[in-house]
Order: structure tokens, then C-alpha cells, then sequence
């Protein structure tokens, strides 16, 4: 199973509904909490050059934020990426 990771803040719901979303599908995740933390807020950024959270990534790749991540999901596209990403691993 590859890696997926999601940078969140702890007072936003659109991270909830993302990790809410992830759970329901059994997906286990790595939450990095950036809310205190500059260092983590500015790895965040880096790596998906948005300032908004909630951002994923699974394996390499940059899914998104949560609006991102649903629609990734109704088009079929983020089940492409995590088969993408397991046969990577």
C-alpha cells in the first residue's frame, strides 16, 4: 500500500472531511499536523506550492486539497493513483 500522507490543521474541517473521507475508504494515512509548526507549514508548501490545508499526497504524488481529493475519487482518478503508487513501492 503506498504512503499517503495528508498535511492538515487541527480547527479545519475540510481536513476532517478529507481524513473522514480516506477512513471510510480503509485507507491508513500519515497526518502531519502543520498548525504550531513553520518548519512543517513551510515542507508543506514546498512540496505542494499551495498555502491551504488540507493538502494530500500519496506515495510522490500531489492529489490536492479535500475538493481535489473528492473529485479525484468520483472521476476514478484516485484509485489510478494509489495502483500507480503501489506497483512503485
Amino acid at each position: 500500500m503506498p504512503m499517503i500522507e495528508i498535511y492538515t490543521k487541527s480547527y479545519c474541517p475540510h481536513c476532517r472531511a478529507a481524513k473522514q473521507t480516506l477512513g471510510r475508504m480503509g485507507l491508513a494515512y500519515r497526518e502531519i499536523e502543520v498548525s504550531d509548526d513553520a518548519a512543517l507549514f513551510n515542507e508543506m508548501t514546498s512540496r505542494s506550492q499551495r498555502r491551504t490545508v488540507p493538502q494530500v499526497f500519496v506515495g510522490n504524488i500531489h492529489v490536492g486539497g479535500n475538493d481535489d481529493l473528492q473529485s479525484a475519487i468520483r472521476k476514478g482518478q484516485f484509485q489510478k493513483i494509489l495502483e500507480s503508487q503501489t506497483n512503485a513501492v
